[in-house]
């Protein structure tokens, strides 16, 4: 009786409606999937930071002139597809008074370009 009274409401949370939290059965697959996408993600952050950090002045010439290698190298880290680069460049190019003076907004704005 006691072990029906516990897994019932586990069962219940197996419907097919939507819900933010997911099917609780799958809690502790979906927790280990999510720190390996996080590890990932952070270890990936991480190169860009180095990259826009190092080559600071480099890369903020790139965005000006409108490509170079250096921000190539930022963008193939940060996983930019291709097809995206010329969009993201002239947008980089519009909001370059915000990243003259933070390199953190560069990294943060390379990463989410980057998905």
């Amino acid at each position: 009786m006691r072990v029906t009274l516990f897994l019932l409401p586990l069962l219940a949370g197996c419907s097919g409606e939507a819900n933010h939290l997911g099917n609780p059965l799958l809690w502790p697959v979906t927790g280990l999937s999510t720190a390996a996408e996080n590890a990932a993600y952070n270890a990936r952050r991480g190169q860009v930071e180095v990259i826009v950090k190092t080559n600071f002045d480099q890369i903020i010439a790139d965005i000006v002139a409108g490509g170079g290698d250096v921000l190539t190298q930022a963008m193939d880290t940060a996983r930019i597809p291709d097809a995206d680069r010329p969009a993201r460049v002239l947008q980089m190019q519009r909001d370059l008074a915000l990243y003259q003076g933070n390199p953190g907004a560069l990294v943060v704005a390379l990463m989410v370009y980057g998905g």
